[in-house]
């Protein structure tokens, strides 16, 4: 296989994994439920769903910490979703293995 065609595959699998990233959401609950937030394989928050037992007017750093926590979660998964694309991709190129 020369350079161009391993060039020309490679450009291939970048452009699936571009399409891959934005078609993927993942989901993290936090505090057993009481936060959810949804996000993009671009990192873009889609949904933020709290459980309104947990808003106390008089406690508003408990939401903000389960929202936080529950972001994060949320971008964790989607690098482990775009790593494991990654090796699943590498796979697929020659002397990738």
């Amino acid at each position: 296989m020369n350079i161009r065609q391993i060039m020309k595959q490679a450009q291939q699998m970048q452009e699936r994994m571009q399409r891959e990233l934005a078609e993927l959401a993942v989901e993290a609950s936090v505090g057993g439920g009481m936060v959810t937030v949804k996000m993009s394989g671009h990192k873009q928050l889609l949904a933020v769903s709290i459980d309104p037992e947990v808003l106390d007017p008089k406690d508003p750093s408990m939401v903000q910490d389960l929202v936080l926590s529950a972001v994060n979660e949320a971008a964790r998964k989607v690098d482990e979703a775009m790593q494991a694309k990654m090796g699943a991709f590498g796979a697929g190129l020659p002397g990738m293995v």
